[in-house]
């Protein structure tokens, strides 16, 4: 691409001529300050707890360690340029998610947008994505329809995989431990009824069955759930060793508090979203060693722990151990994308992303038909630690420790 500035073009064209060509033109390099990088997130509402570990936190440390390092290089266009950004507050809702996306897409005329958090909004956000041609990055769902979806929106991108990563992974290492004679056959799933829960438990489920195992609790809860005492004094007289529930950040909070009040300690206590917070000591204080949740990290790696110094340094707190290093590993792929580019072609950007090789914090990373395959399913709190145990690639699992150390009494 020749570079041109609009004065040259004055002085070449009639000025009639001029106001028609310009109309048509893209924004040349000699005009722009910056790469516009443009999202709409949960700032406010019920996925705020979520976006602000697991999201916003990415957002901002891709931002400071690009611009600290001077830039993206557009080779194409002569220049490197920092990133800019404009965000919105989605306060929750898939609509104005959508609305946002128009607005980044339409009025603030951003180069990229970066996508909301949870599987639920960034379904929702993919018609709108995929309308203005954006490279949809989704760090944050979990959903077993992304090679449909591939299919139907072509520049979207998958990078948590699916329900039956997590369920199949988590099924496979209790049919060890129930094997070993570490636990009984007796399961009990309690799910939230969102899309999340629903992807898990629906894949879940037949795992179970297909496993051996009794299932003598398999039901869902509403999003919005607080009190899990009658799901708790239900499932603690049924004699389970397994208690699972595919569960959204408070949920998974409330569950280990009132599971520890009313005593309810079996020798394997699973949860979802939310048991890879940071955060989620300080909620369960000495009741979260031996607790397993979806995710996990490998501690040993150097690229993580130094992942893990930065983010720290720049927010005031550690990331999450799942979705953090997989949201940030999404941005330094696309950063690569657009420097390899050379410019800021939307497409161009879109399918260097499904063909290339990039180097991340994860590791070496080339996607399979738009997903991410590589990932960490199932970890437990080790040590202070939400080690992984199951990955998806059998690399550098921790043992599993079961049962879990029983319950500390809140005092």
């Amino acid at each position: 691409m020749t570079t041109l500035s609009r004065r040259t073009l004055l002085q070449a064209m009639g000025t009639g001529a001029l106001a028609t060509a310009l109309a048509s033109l893209p924004t040349f390099a000699q005009d722009r300050t910056a790469i516009r990088i443009g999202y709409a997130v949960s700032k406010t509402g019920a996925n705020a707890g979520g976006a602000g570990i697991s999201t916003i936190p990415n957002y901002l440390l891709w931002v400071d360690d690009v611009n600290k390092a001077g830039g993206l290089e557009l080779s194409k266009l002569g220049v490197t340029l920092k990133l800019e950004v404009t965000e919105y507050d989605d306060r929750s809702s898939a609509e104005e998610t959508v609305r946002a996306i128009e607005r980044l897409a339409t009025q603030d005329n951003v180069d990229f947008i970066l996508p909301s958090w949870g599987t639920g909004s960034n379904l929702a956000a993919g018609p709108t994505f995929d309308r203005f041609g954006f490279p949809q990055l989704a760090g944050t769902a979990v959903t077993d329809m992304a090679p449909q979806l591939v299919q139907r929106w072509k520049n979207s991108f998958w990078f948590l995989g699916g329900g039956h990563d997590y369920a199949n992974a988590l099924v496979d290492l209790l049919v060890k431990q129930r094997d070993a004679g570490a636990i009984n056959n007796k399961v009990a799933i309690a799910s939230v009824a969102d899309g999340f829960g629903i992807d898990l438990s629906k894949a879940a489920t037949p795992a179970f069955q297909a496993a051996g195992f009794e299932l003598v609790y398999d039901k869902t809860y509403p999003l919005g759930t607080s009190d899990f005492a009658p799901i708790i004094n239900e499932v603690s007289g049924l004699g389970v060793d397994t208690f699972v529930a595919f569960s959204y950040p408070p949920d998974t909070f409330a569950l280990t508090q009132q599971a520890v009040v009313a005593n309810f300690s079996p020798k394997i206590f699973y949860l979802g979203v939310g048991t890879a917070f940071p955060i989620y000591p300080n909620v369960a204080g000495p009741n979260h060693n031996g607790v397993m949740g979806v995710g996990g990290i490998d501690p040993d790696s150097e690229a993580i722990a130094a992942y893990f110094e930065r983010h720290t340094a720049l927010v005031g707190q550690a990331p999450d151990s799942w979705a953090s290093a997989v949201t940030y590993a999404s941005l330094e792929i696309l950063g690569q994308a657009i420097t390899r580019v050379g410019d800021l072609d939307k497409s161009a950007v879109a399918a260097e992303i499904a063909s290339g090789e990039f180097d991340t914090i994860l590791g070496k990373v080339k996607l399979v038909d738009n997903q991410l395959r590589a990932l960490w399913t199932v970890g437990q709190w080790q040590d202070g630690k939400f080690v992984g145990l199951a990955h998806t690639e059998g690399k550098a699992a921790r043992e599993p420790v079961v049962p879990k150390p029983a319950w500390v009494p809140a005092s």
